[in-house]
């Protein structure tokens, strides 16, 4: 069998997770100073890039050695592991390369950074550097385990969204600014609507292998209704945004384009098949198609508002 690439070990398509946050947080920094530090942009993106790849193949690794993947017979491209290790054994000591050297890259482009913004934002930046290391090796590695202990939720919102966008907008020069506030829960809601639908499909295999997510713990009905209320808050969010936001801020509501046009669908295979993995695939797909046209619209939203303004 021919060895997967680069790509595929790290789960290339997923990165559009953290690639979201990062941009949307530089656009929003750049509302807020009309100044745009193209070298601290380039930076935090490469940052980004570097713990999301890391964390993907960590992922990998560590479901495949303590047996979840190895037990899961719906394996779900959508929001599941690739599948590298149980099909190329042999490529283990390659994925942990792969992890070290995302984390080793992160590491360097933090460092860098750090001469390329205000003394006093230094020590955000290396709080967030730290905490997002910590999670992309010990969301599923021991002896902390976060997937494994119920926390895989909270550290993939809190990564995904407020730790992202904040990172971002340090890169920029600025921290909390309320524009920046506002701007955090999305992107990780998003995300962690792809991983409660995973859940859901994964069930049995990860109560095989002891990962307590809000599926295994509480039931597949229970996080099918968690889906909704994640997905309604990202609704919420933008809603509160196009009524906050200063200046014409009636575009924020393209964002929402996808939670009539898809969304719907999404729901409807999610609270109807909870519990069977075959069918839920189908909503897996129409969740990461939400997740991605959300992120673009976003983006796409924050580049109108600054044009418009």
């Amino acid at each position: 069998m021919k060895n997967p690439g680069i790509l595929t070990m790290i789960r290339a398509p997923f990165l559009s997770s953290i690639i979201a946050p990062v941009f949307a947080g530089t656009l929003v920094a750049f509302s807020i100073t009309g100044y745009l530090n193209i070298a601290g942009f380039l930076l935090v993106t490469i940052i980004g890039i570097g713990l999301h790849a890391a964390t993907n193949v960590y992922n990998d690794i560590y479901d495949t050695l303590q047996g979840t993947d190895k037990v899961n017979v719906h394996r779900n491209e959508s929001s599941g592991g690739s599948g590298v290790l149980l099909d190329n054994p042999g490529l283990t000591g390659q994925m942990f390369f792969l992890a070290r050297a995302g984390l080793v890259i992160a590491f360097a482009g933090t460092a860098i950074l750090t001469f390329f913004i205000d003394p006093g934002l230094r020590p955000y930046l290396w709080t967030l550097f730290l905490l997002s290391a910590f999670f992309s090796k010990y969301y599923t590695a021991p002896p902390f385990k976060l997937a494994y202990r119920g926390l895989g939720e909270v550290s993939v919102w809190f990564a995904f969204g407020p730790m992202a966008v904040l990172i971002a907008a340090i890169g920029q020069g600025i921290s909390f600014h309320p524009q920046v506030l506002m701007l955090m829960p999305a992107t990780g809601l998003s995300t962690s609507s792809i991983l409660l639908v995973g859940q859901m499909i994964d069930l049995e295999a990860d109560r095989a292998g002891g990962k307590h997510g809000v599926a295994s713990r509480k039931g597949p009905r229970f996080a099918s209704l968690m889906y909704l209320a994640v997905q309604a808050a990202i609704i919420i969010n933008v809603l509160f945004i196009a009524l906050v936001y200063p200046g014409i801020s009636w575009v924020f509501l393209l964002i929402l384009i996808p939670y009539i046009l898809i969304f719907p669908g999404a729901a409807a295979i999610v609270t109807r098949h909870h519990d069977q993995p075959g069918e839920l695939k189908k909503g897996a797909k129409l969740t990461v198609l939400i997740h991605l046209a959300f992120s673009f619209l976003l983006l796409a939203t924050l580049v109108v508002y600054i044009l418009i303004n």
